[in-house]
């Protein structure tokens, strides 16, 4: 009986978490939802549309269609790993994160709440773009399996990243200092605008270390049927990525690092 009650109860928590998640990002769509899909637009107007005439084809490719998946890979990332570091961070200038903590819910359970939002915002701006990439190059769709679970990984895996930065920041600057200098190159070199087969020997040998890279080849397999690495070892990658942050993010919230005065 115990147990059937304690699985309630941390199902009623996670509902929880998940709900006011859902609920802010609905409250603020204006900030959460309409920017991206606006500033993706601009993309597909200057990238595919005007430079895409002189560039041709990319991997086989129209370069218009080829630049969705990235694109689309691009708003996944960067509003997963967002979401994360502001909601969370906020719980914890507001100082109600410490409710959480002292709630019988365990750690596992505080996280999958907060990583579930993250990654309903991104599947929800995820698909907005997919809908305007349509507009301009049509709907693609090589292999649906593919396309939705490296979408669902890859927010996971970045969620899971802001988690991490969101524990660590001190004050409201320090959540903009990875996205900025670390997040932001490394999405624009690995892959979303151009072909890794591209790069000479050893700046090939260099991109292969960014896990984006595999995300967005990945996903441009399912939606496209092309990709510069073995699907394998790229969901190998994501899990391995994963995997990883996931325990790290658990030891941390379950240490209380950055969050208990």
């Amino acid at each position: 009986m115990s147990e059937k009650v304690s699985a309630r109860s941390y199902w009623i928590g996670y509902q929880t978490i998940l709900i006011k998640e859902v609920t802010r990002i609905l409250r603020i769509w204006a900030q959460t939802l309409l920017p991206p899909v606006i500033t993706m637009s601009l993309y597909f107007v200057i990238f595919g549309a005007i430079i895409g005439r002189r560039v041709g084809e990319m991997g086989g490719l129209p370069y218009m269609d080829f630049i969705v998946p990235g694109l689309i890979m691009l708003t996944v990332i960067t509003n997963s790993y967002g979401n994360v570091t502001s909601s969370f961070f906020g719980a914890k200038f507001g100082r109600h994160v410490e409710e959480l903590l002292v709630s019988p819910l365990p750690p596992w359970i505080i996280l999958a709440g907060y990583i579930s939002g993250a990654v309903f915002r991104a599947v929800a701006v995820g698909l907005l773009v997919w809908l305007v990439a349509g507009f301009f190059s049509g709907f693609h769709m090589h292999n649906f399996l593919v396309t939705v679970s490296v979408l669902l990984l890859t927010a996971v895996v970045f969620a899971l990243a802001g988690f991490i930065n969101a524990i660590y920041a001190q004050k409201f600057d320090d959540i903009s200092i990875i996205p900025t200098f670390v997040l932001q190159p490394m999405t624009y070199l690995g892959g979303v605008f151009f072909s890794v087969s591209l790069l000479p020997g050893i700046a090939q040998q260099i991109a292969l270390i960014n896990p984006i890279v595999y995300m967005v080849n990945a996903f441009r397999y399912g939606l496209l049927g092309v990709t510069d690495v073995p699907l394998w070892i790229a969901y190998a990658m994501i899990f391995i990525f994963g995997a990883v942050l996931f325990g790290v993010c658990l030891r941390l919230l379950s240490r209380g690092v950055g969050l208990r005065s």
